[in-house]
């Protein structure tokens, strides 16, 4: 199973680290994915763009590392997410090159516009994703030009400069960080295993963003999810679908 984790900002995945890190645990493909570097975060004062770009990549590297995933930036803009087709078309990109089975993202009506945008082009990406002509354009709605023909004549030189991309057709499962207002079902994930590792991560931002909050609020959030779902820690999600699958018998 292939996992990716869609979200605007740095520290976002909070919510679904101890989920990803059990998927890890199982031997699946996790990417970590963030639309902006979260560059406007008061912590960088006056740094340059080029100097917050590195510190994210650091952050990304050292969250991926602790899950066991891969991980990607986009460069959309803090606070300038616009929803738009272009940003839609770069992330279904991504989603042609890992293929994924499942996206975890934001809630639809999160007050952030950056969090609700996100969720936006997740969702539409996937569409975007299922059309090779699209997947394939450069921008603008130019096609890609053809893959290269290395006969010596004037074709592109090398196939690193223009790649084909096969749609990813797939059915994409998506989820989304639980909404009281959401019409969708519920999902509650066991990630009593891993809330560790998801404790870690928490700590981790809150040192970099001087949160005042504690491991003990952290660990109350997912009991208290634990609570309504039966187990100690859990994590909790809407699914994008009209009903949960039937299961074999009742509990």
């Amino acid at each position: 199973m292939r996992i990716m984790a869609v979200f605007a900002h740095p520290d976002d995945e909070i919510g679904c680290a101890g989920t990803l890190a059990k998927h890890a645990a199982r031997g699946d493909e996790i990417m970590l994915v963030w639309t902006t570097l979260g560059e406007l975060a008061s912590q960088f004062g006056d740094t340059s763009h080029e100097e917050v770009t590195r510190i994210r990549r650091e952050h990304g590297a050292w969250v991926a590392d602790k899950i066991g995933a891969q991980y990607h930036f986009f460069d959309m803009g803090d606070s300038r997410m616009t929803g738009h087709r272009d940003e839609a078309l770069q992330l279904a990109k991504l989603y042609a090159t890992f293929r994924p089975n499942a996206v975890i993202t934001w809630s639809d009506d999160h007050p952030h516009p950056d969090h609700r945008m996100t969720a936006k082009i997740a969702f539409d990406a996937i569409t975007l994703a299922r059309i090779p002509k699209i997947v394939n354009e450069v921008g603008g709605g130019q096609p890609m030009p053809p893959a290269p023909d290395l006969s010596g004549d004037d074709a592109v030189e090398s196939g690193d400069d223009v790649r084909r991309l096969e749609a990813w057709r797939d059915p994409i499962r998506f989820y989304q960080y639980f909404a009281p207002a959401s019409p969708y079902p519920e999902v509650f994930v066991d990630t009593s295993d891993t809330l560790e590792t998801a404790a870690a991560i928490a700590s981790y931002y809150r040192d970099f963003y001087k949160w005042q909050w504690t491991d003990d609020l952290f660990r109350e959030g997912r009991a208290g999810a634990g609570r309504l779902a039966g187990v100690k820690y859990a994590e909790r999600f809407n699914l994008r679908a009209s009903h949960l699958k039937a299961r074999d018998f009742l509990d």
